[in-house]
């Protein structure tokens, strides 16, 4: 693999659904207290793991935690320094000062996202490749999908600022993270989806102590107190004081 580490700095890829926490207060409290910088790319889980796949090799990956276990067994991280940082749910969101739509049931939601001109989803993050699935379930994937906008990668909640769609999907996390925008809610019980994201090494960086810092540092309960401001869920009790 092929590194993409510059001398005093740590690589990190991590996915969109911490983006926000990391780049707007972690990243730089993190460098203020070791005085290592952090070099970050910011994409969904399945593009992360293509770059992987390609030979990019960063210091520190931030993903699903189900991927990071695949990719531990596959040699690629160093899954025994693995720690969970924070959970969020799948939500909708509409441009802000515009009526919020009823989603408190799974009826709601089915009718909402009927009613809707165009729903916005990625279909290559985490949120996106569930909610596909959910309209299969739902029996009306082809009525929704037939009006719905795709986004290949990015924060699908930038497509209700340019008028392409009137309802955005993904995490909460990423949803609040477009200015201009109301998050109506997470899905109702019954369509309800969270997914974990936790902080590795990789195996070329394992045991390495800029990477060691800054995954203990992501999972501390400083950390873990930044969390909830970014419509994330802190993950319970696995903080540990940074070092």
């Amino acid at each position: 693999m092929r590194k993409t580490q510059d001398h005093g700095h740590v690589t990190l890829f991590s996915t969109l659904a911490v983006r926000s926490a990391l780049e707007h207060q972690l990243l730089e409290e993190f460098t203020e207290a070791t005085g290592t910088a952090v070099r970050a790319v910011f994409d969904p889980t399945s593009v992360l793991r293509k770059r992987l796949a390609s030979g990019e090799c960063p210091d520190v990956l931030i993903a699903i935690t189900d991927d990071i276990r695949q990719l531990a067994a596959q040699g690629a991280v160093d899954g025994a320094a693995r720690l969970p940082l924070a959970s969020t749910g799948v939500g909708l969101a509409v441009r802000a000062r515009t009526p919020h739509p009823r989603i408190e049931t799974v009826d709601e939601l089915i009718r909402t996202l009927r009613d809707a001109r165009s729903v916005a989803y990625s279909r290559t993050g985490a949120s996106g490749i569930y909610f596909a699935r959910l309209l299969a379930e739902l029996g009306v994937a082809e009525e929704v999908n037939a009006r719905a906008t795709v986004v290949e990668k990015g924060f699908t909640a930038d497509a209700l600022l340019d008028g392409r769609a009137d309802l955005a999907i993904q995490q909460v996390s990423e949803l609040m993270a477009v200015r201009g925008v109301d998050v109506v809610g997470p899905f109702p019980a019954g369509a309800d989806h969270d997914t974990e994201f936790s902080a590795v090494p990789s195996m070329a960086a394992a045991g390495l102590p800029p990477a060691l810092k800054l995954v203990r540092f992501l999972a501390s309960e400083q950390a873990r107190s930044t969390y909830g401001a970014f419509g994330l869920k802190a993950a319970t009790g696995n903080g540990i004081r940074a070092s």
